[in-house]
């Protein structure tokens, strides 16, 4: 599995012949240049939503429907979309468990909010959440966007992720130094990996923290559109 960082909350995942775009943020991400936005996509099998803040969603509906490929979410908003836009969606909720082919995708809570702005003002689009994915033996929790949350504990120890990629930006997420708390209380991860950070001057820049908070776990610090292999 290569998991490759868009920066951000965005990741592409490559796992045997799917690629799941998380969250892809292309039109105004600081962080990735327009002449990487190809790469970032090419060959992409779905788009997987944690919830509707315009720096998570705001290209989700124009790439799945110029590269025809299914997005896979919370239930309310995937039946609006797949209504309302015409495109294919996979919707299920929190508690539920969803096969893409090889891949499994969990859907887990996340402490944060879900809304974004229309011409009649603010909307709710479903509710935030979190993933747990499986696949070539891995187990791998994308927190999304979220705080410290009681939820993890019977999250670490039902589903047992080792790898944690994991929102510590600050501002509006779990910081550094709260990401490594998470982690020890409520995982055992064998890896972890920052996001939603380094993205703008407001979030944190280094996990330095992290990694120190984290002695005998893998903090490994994503480089934009570079591959991490697990």
């Amino acid at each position: 599995m290569k998991l490759i960082w868009l920066g951000h909350g965005s990741w592409r995942i490559e796992t045997g012949d799917k690629v799941l775009l998380l969250d892809p943020w292309l039109s105004g991400n600081p962080v990735l240049g327009e002449d990487q936005h190809a790469a970032a996509i090419a060959g992409a099998t779905h788009i997987v939503l944690t919830h509707t803040h315009f720096d998570h969603v705001v290209d989700v509906l124009p790439l799945a429907k110029s590269l025809s490929i299914p997005v896979v979410g919370q239930y309310d908003l995937m039946g609006y979309w797949a209504e309302a836009e015409g495109i294919e969606t996979v919707g299920f909720n929190k508690g539920g468990t969803v096969d893409l082919g090889g891949v499994s995708l969990s859907m887990v809570p996340a402490s944060h909010s879900s809304t974004f702005s229309t011409a009649d003002g603010l909307r709710t689009g479903g509710s935030e959440v979190g993933y747990m994915l499986r696949a070539e033996g891995r187990t791998v929790y994308f927190s999304g966007d979220t705080d410290i949350m009681a939820d993890m504990e019977w999250m670490g120890d039902y589903y047992k992720p080792d790898v944690g990629v994991l929102s510590a930006g600050g501002h509006f997420t779990m910081d550094m130094k709260g990401t490594a708390y998470a982690a020890k209380r409520y995982f055992n991860f064998k890896t972890v990996i920052p996001c939603h950070y380094k993205s703008f001057p407001i979030l944190e820049q280094s996990a330095e923290t992290l990694a120190a908070d984290l002695p005998g776990v893998e903090v490994i610090e994503p480089e934009v559109m570079a591959e991490i292999t697990l």
